[in-house]
């Protein structure tokens, strides 16, 4: 459906920018940086902001902004009424409590990766990650299993979007040898991730696979690195990884 410009509210489209610049990596906003962030100028951006914590979804204290818990309002709605969450969750906790570890499930929006569903065994990110956070594509192996699954000119489309941001010095930034990477994957049918998001963390994660065949999300399970060879870890998990996403793939549409 082709929506005309005169239909479009700019100024929802430019509030909904504004909230979106609030990442668990910028938790607390100034005017300026929000500006920097969304794009528009510190006058839009004061009136959005402000409007915002008239509304509840923002605290301010004089300097920084807030997003406040009514913003969960927002995404919540959309998460219960998704029947995916709801479908995987019981198949998280039961993996979770078998294997010891904390899994996940999540979908990709753009270059980023959603959580839609967790199960948390313990901690093993500097951040908390629950349903709706966010994370980039290109170095979580969710994000490779997902654009793995994509044809590989909307991969490169995405990979090319912006500059890809070095986490950590394991971080692979080329985008040449992140399709190669994408190849090796989609060929392995898993990613694995070694401390490339953040020190500390591996990861390993299989698409999940409707009933037609196509891949409508990613399952993964987080592991606090050690000296054990990541091959080693990977044969150690990807049995029960596996073994959900068959489980899945009869119930998914």
């Amino acid at each position: 459906m082709q929506v005309k410009e005169r239909d479009i509210m700019g100024g929802l489209a430019k509030g909904l920018k504004v909230i979106e610049a609030f990442t668990a990596e910028h938790p607390r906003l100034s005017i300026s940086e929000a500006a920097d962030i969304s794009g528009y100028d510190r006058a839009t951006t004061r009136r959005c902001l402000l409007t915002l914590a008239e509304l509840g979804y923002c605290a301010y204290d004089g300097k920084y902004f807030t997003v406040t818990p009514r913003v969960l309002r927002l995404g919540t709605g959309c998460l219960a009424s998704m029947p995916l969450p709801r479908i995987v969750q019981p198949w998280l906790d039961q993996l979770s409590e078998e294997i010891g570890q904390s899994t996940s499930v999540s979908i990709l929006d753009d270059a980023e990766i959603v959580y839609v569903a967790r199960a948390s065994q313990r901690r093993v990110m500097s951040i908390a990650l629950m349903p709706g956070s966010r994370l980039p594509a290109y170095c979580t192996s969710m994000g490779r299993v997902l654009l793995a699954a994509l044809p590989s000119e909307r991969a490169l489309e995405l990979l090319s979007a912006e500059p890809l941001a070095q986490r950590t010095p394991k971080t692979q930034t080329d985008v040449g040898e992140l399709q190669r990477i994408l190849q090796d994957v989609k060929a392995a049918g898993y990613a694995s991730i070694d401390q490339e998001v953040e020190i500390g963390l591996r990861s390993v994660a299989v698409p999940l696979v409707g009933a037609r065949g196509q891949t409508l999300a990613a399952l993964n399970v987080g592991l606090a690195a050690t000296e054990e060879p990541m091959q080693a870890m990977v044969s150690r998990y990807l049995p029960a990884l596996l073994r959900i996403k068959a489980e899945l793939s009869g119930i998914l549409v």
